[in-house]
């Protein structure tokens, strides 16, 4: 569930990257900070335990324009992807708002991807997540790689609800932010409907709804009867909101980045820490 604040108006959505080990979740992530206008992100954050392998997090936040009048900041994490993590994969998946499931492309890592997707449901089961309606979108990740497994298998084993997906290849900056702005599109209607109630609108021409004008006014024409229908669907028309906007540095114009790593025990630092840094990063008033 997005975290709002009524006072500061701010909206922060958080959005997970999940994933096999390796499959490219944070290289998506530090593309996208690489690639993002500085004024526009935050820090980029990793929890790591004790042992030598950064395994955990990456929360990058990210400003995103406006939702009525309150700014938007999406909040990117990802998973560790390694079996042995499962606890940390649930902790980080809770109150997600939208998923990226980025899978690994290479033929002997159809197992790792069926496997990783097989623990997501469970996952989202146990947090009262429904897989089939929360924003998702697949990115199949190391399509420059040979020995590939096709798009289409991808599709029948994985993507059974016909989700958006996206080739790609972090590495190299192909597809991710494709696969973030598509993220952001699905996102946005659903936290926009739960948290004010409105549903998005399409513009539609209002059928036999000729007595806009008035009674007494006779149409001769072709013309008019146009000009009515119009001056209808004006007046009908549902208010546009503004659109989410992120914006990208041009190339060549990248900065380099820091990472900001902090140290945890336990689970319930893993929890705490992500609680303490959502509402950090997405809802205490910032300077603009």
């Amino acid at each position: 569930m997005a975290y709002v604040n009524y006072v500061t108006k701010n909206i922060a959505i958080k959005i997970v990257y999940y994933g096999p080990g390796l499959s490219g979740k944070t290289t998506n992530l530090r593309y996208i900070y690489f690639k993002l206008e500085p004024a526009y992100r935050g820090e980029l954050v990793c929890l790591e335990t004790e042992t030598e392998r950064t395994f955990f997090f990456d929360l990058l936040p990210i400003r995103a324009g406006l939702i009525r009048d309150f700014k938007v900041h999406f909040q990117l994490l990802t998973v560790p992807g390694q079996v042995f993590y499962e606890a940390s994969r649930k902790s980080v998946l809770k109150g997600a708002d939208g998923i990226v499931f980025v899978a690994d492309s290479q033929l002997p890592l159809l197992d790792a991807n069926l496997e990783s997707f097989d623990g997501l449901r469970r996952n989202c089961l146990e947090h009262n997540i429904d897989l089939n309606r929360i924003p998702l979108v697949f990115q199949y990740n190391k399509r420059d790689l040979p020995n590939l497994i096709p798009v289409e298998t991808l599709n029948r084993l994985l993507n059974h609800r016909n989700a958006p997906f996206i080739e790609a290849e972090a590495i190299n900056g192909r597809g991710v932010l494709e696969t973030l702005k598509e993220i952001a599109r699905l996102t946005v209607p659903v936290v926009r409907e739960r948290v004010f109630g409105e549903k998005e609108k399409k513009e539609e021409i209002p059928v036999n709804e000729g007595q806009e004008f008035a009674p007494a006014e006779i149409i001769t024409s072709p013309a008019q009867v146009e000009a009515a229908v119009a001056t209808a669907s004006r007046k009908k028309a549902p208010r546009k909101q503004p659109e989410v906007k992120i914006d990208f540095v041009r190339p060549g114009d990248e900065t380099p980045f820091p990472t900001t790593k902090i140290k945890v025990q336990s689970i319930e630092d893993i929890e705490q820490e992500i609680e303490r840094l959502s509402k950090e990063f997405g809802l205490t008033a910032k300077k603009e």
